[in-house]
């Protein structure tokens, strides 16, 4: 791995409910305790493929609390504190911090937030007084704010602003955020092996939930620039990636991990669990990497 503090496959888990809709913590630990076994590097609590923004404050500062404490130590934790108003942010920062997270994910405002350079640095600068790594999030298509190589390089002159992930799909737009010298994460599951080829620092992946020993060594032969390796390993991986960036991305990483063995029940109202129809579709862009997994055991 790199020196980035963040590098590897930093996985952004599902989180379980109960038959009630309720988080189900006892089977949350489970999965925990099965993707440290499969080497992840580090987990993202309370992330968009975690349901964030179908949890409560309340919810997601308890999740956060919980998950810190199961990993103890033993990969990153990331806690996505994104909120409306910045002072929910911060606070919501202030608590991932106290429970040990090793750094915080944040949305730039949003709905009708700040749209101009300016707005965007006073907000994040206010969030890095709460005294934890700041990982930025390029996800243009869904917030109407695109941080651009000129963007990027003024934030990271915030102290603790330490990366920004890109969520936008865009390999060449990535590749600019790469060029600038700081350490650019993707998190756009088609791209990963073009993404690191290109000089991604680290990966925010949901789509591992799915085949974590798979999508760690896809990673991990990339950092010894195994390239033939890796080429190998994305012909199983690509078909399910692919699938679940064309849409109902929720609910396809939620369908994909239980035919896989990783399974977090229902995604939370009001998302539905996805219809049998492309159940049956995601299962044979599954059918390659079966194997694969079992045999990364």
């Amino acid at each position: 791995m790199s020196a980035f503090m963040f590098s590897g496959v930093n996985l952004a888990i599902t989180t379980p409910f109960d038959a009630q809709g309720k988080i189900d913590y006892a089977h949350f630990e489970v999965l925990i305790e099965r993707y440290i076994a499969a080497g992840v590097h580090g987990i993202v609590l309370s992330s968009g493929t975690g349901m964030h923004v179908y949890l409560s404050k309340e919810e997601s500062k308890e999740l956060v609390a919980f998950g810190a404490r199961a990993i103890n130590g033993r990969a990153r934790v990331i806690a996505q504190t994104s909120a409306l108003l910045l002072d929910e942010v911060v606070e919501r920062t202030c608590h991932a911090k106290d429970h040990g997270a090793d750094g915080v994910m944040v949305l730039p405002p949003f709905f009708e937030g700040p749209t101009d350079d300016q707005g965007i640095i006073d907000f994040y600068s206010s969030v890095s007084e709460a005294g934890l790594p700041i990982i930025g999030y390029n996800v243009p298509q869904a917030v109407g704010v695109e941080v651009t190589p000129s963007l990027f390089k003024q934030l990271g002159e915030i102290p603790n602003f330490v990366s920004v992930k890109d969520s936008s799909g865009d390999l060449a737009a990535q590749a600019c955020l790469v060029r600038t010298g700081l350490p650019t994460m993707n998190g756009a599951d088609p791209l990963a092996p073009y993404a690191l080829f290109a000089g991604a620092a680290g990966l925010i992946w949901g789509g591992a939930n799915m085949a974590p020993r798979t999508c760690v060594a896809l990673v991990n032969a990339a950092s010894e620039h195994k390239w033939d390796e890796v080429q190998q390993i994305w012909k199983a991986l690509a078909p399910v990636m692919s699938l679940i960036w064309q849409g109902d991305y929720v609910q396809s990483v939620y369908a994909g991990a239980e035919i896989m063995g990783y399974g977090a029940g229902n995604p939370r109202r009001p998302l539905a669990r996805l219809s049998d129809e492309k159940i049956g579709g995601l299962r044979d862009a599954l059918e390659p990497l079966i194997e694969l997994e079992a045999q990364a055991c």
